[in-house]
């Protein structure tokens, strides 16, 4: 019997196309610059941080919670100036990606935990529309990975079975999680591997 025909890629965004938007490396450096106790901070954070990806809370309201428990020397245009500027793109894959949607013949959506503000911000700044014909976010769907929902949604926004998507995420956690549901999905390490899965794809439906 003939293998059902891929018709839906499903991506993460940070860790595969760009940075992530707010990752422990980036709150390090944030402590550093800003004169913040960064244990204290991270403690804070990992309380809060997932309720901001499910949409529950704004990003003043995270900032509120983490950074701003007490005056400080720094405004919060100016925290969140530097929040934004971590968000940098990678090399090679997003730029190759959006040329390769073009002649592919797959529809392209991502599934990403990112808060709203964050989610918004990262979408206009590097046009992520140009390789993305949809996003389910967590913002937006209230669930964030490792939650099997988030995947059935995707799947179901996208009417697809698990035999016609491939799910690609830098996390093995992720990845594991996809698998389960019987959808194929790849660990992202590097761009060239990647590539070379997306090409024969292409090759093996089209």
């Amino acid at each position: 019997m003939k293998n059902q025909p891929v018709k839906v890629l499903f991506f993460d965004v940070g860790g595969i196309l760009l940075s992530n938007g707010w990752g422990h490396e980036s709150r390090k450096v944030a402590a550093e610059k800003f004169g913040l106790d960064y244990a204290e901070m991270n403690v804070l954070h990992n309380f809060i941080f997932n309720v901001y990806e499910i949409g529950s809370i704004t990003l003043d309201d995270y900032l509120d919670t983490v950074i701003f428990t007490e005056h400080r020397d720094f405004t919060r245009e100016d925290f969140k100036e530097f929040i934004y500027a971590q968000s940098v793109e990678l090399p090679d894959m997003l730029a190759w990606l959006k040329e390769w949607k073009k002649t592919c013949g797959f529809r392209i959506i991502s599934i990403n935990n990112e808060g709203k503000e964050l989610n918004d911000y990262r979408v206009e700044k590097f046009r992520l529309h140009e390789c993305f014909d949809a996003f389910i976010s967590s913002c937006e769907v209230k669930m964030r990975k490792p939650d099997p929902g988030i995947f059935k949604l995707a799947m179901g926004i996208a009417q697809v079975g698990q035999k016609e998507c491939v799910y690609f995420d830098d996390r093995v956690m992720f990845v594991t999680t996809a698998q389960k549901l019987g959808i194929q999905a790849y660990q992202h390490t590097d761009f060239e591997e990647t590539k070379a899965i997306l090409e024969r794809l292409k090759q093996e439906n089209n």
